[in-house]
């Protein structure tokens, strides 16, 4: 078998090319300045303004929602009287003291687990996640998780979101998929990347790029998946797509890269580029899965092709157990520094356990590198 283009032109599938990290002025000389006690001054332009919205709007290194919960605990002053209100409205030339306690213990513990560190400077850390690496601790995953690594990495180096000294999740992969993440380790950059992934790139410039094979051969050479998503009704571990009205919107953009199979044959399946306009629990898996073409190695949304495995020579199904996972790799993160504003894009090639299989899925040697469709 070699892989094909689906107009019949030899092409390779994704190659595992070297990671690679391009950004336009490197930020890590900012200097990120915290004080304990911040004294402002009213402008007429704020007068009237609740006092939460007037924080807010003068201070940048602090959400609104931090800076509420530091007026309710009695940590604001308006001309030397204490305000526990953050509705209270300013009012023009009045003095505001705000006192930012130290940040408290994180928790939980910090843990020594390695990372593979892309980049950091003192606001955000950029990490090569492998699969199975669990992001945040909930029930049956108390420990050993990507927050625990990034306690016990970052430590001091976190100035606290939120008022504790832990890492900002701005955004997550699935425990089994792998690739680029960003983590923000200040209030200002959590709220500044919080941001940009809550505008999903329409008018900002976040850019998610996915590698992903899947069985079968897609629709058409590029195309948009746009169906609401939401919690299966039959089983709470489980997304799945919701008629129109219901769910949340999810959009999902896809190229095909190239198919798999049999020389003059149907393909068995193909090589696609997935790009995120939203950011879904399970959305790319759920998306494919719903179009009839599921990732490979997907035990929850893929399990009624389990069959077809059969269609694959014994290298490629070999590849395939050893992988034991979907096939899917979080293999591009570009963003806006949240202090710069300066573009910062990170790229991984797929880790050595997608890439042997990548390789084993075309028998005969692959010419040249895949079409970069960034």
């Amino acid at each position: 078998m070699s892989p094909m283009s689906q107009d019949g032109e030899a092409v390779a599938p994704f190659d595992s090319h070297p990671m690679t990290i391009s950004s336009i002025d490197d930020p890590r000389a900012v200097v990120h300045e915290a004080a304990a006690t911040r004294v402002l001054t009213v402008a007429d332009d704020h007068a009237g303004e609740r006092l939460d919205r007037f924080l807010a709007a003068t201070i940048e290194d602090l959400s609104r929602s931090r800076l509420q919960q530091l007026v309710r605990a009695g940590q604001v002053t308006m001309d030397g009287e204490t305000v526990d209100d953050p509705k209270r409205r300013v009012a023009a030339g009045a003095a505001v003291t705000l006192v930012v306690p130290p940040a408290e213990p994180a928790v939980p513990e910090g843990e020594d687990i390695p990372l593979a560190i892309l980049y950091e400077d003192e606001a955000l850390i950029v990490i090569d996640k492998t699969a199975g690496l669990v992001v945040h601790p909930a029930a049956g995953h108390a420990a050993g998780t990507l927050v625990n690594a990034l306690i016990a990495h970052c430590g001091e180096s976190l100035s606290g979101i939120g008022g504790v000294r832990r890492p900002g999740i701005v955004h997550r992969l699935d425990n089994d998929t792998s690739g680029v993440m960003v983590v923000a380790k200040t209030d200002r950059a959590h709220l500044a990347l919080s941001e940009q992934f809550a505008d999903h790139g329409r008018t900002g410039p976040l850019e998610r790029l996915y590698t992903a094979v899947v069985w079968g051969a897609m629709p058409a050479k590029k195309g948009t998946i746009d169906l609401p998503i939401d919690r299966a009704p039959y089983n709470r571990e489980k997304m799945a797509v919701t008629k129109e009205g219901r769910g949340r919107t999810a959009i999902t953009h896809y190229e095909v890269e190239g198919v798999f199979g049999p020389q003059g044959g149907e393909p068995i399946g193909s090589f696609v580029r997935c790009r995120l306009e939203t950011g879904r629990t399970h959305q790319i898996r759920v998306h494919l899965a719903h179009s009839g073409h599921p990732l490979l190695g997907d035990q929850l949304y893929g399990r009624g092709f389990k069959t077809k495995e059969h269609l694959l020579e014994a290298k490629a199904r070999e590849a395939l157990n050893a992988l034991g996972r979907q096939a899917l790799h979080a293999s591009t993160l570009g963003f806006a520094h949240p202090y710069t504003g300066k573009f910062m894009r990170f790229e991984s090639g797929p880790p050595p356990e997608l890439a042997r299989l990548i390789a084993a899925l075309p028998p005969t040697a692959r010419a040249g590198a895949p079409r970069d469709v960034r």
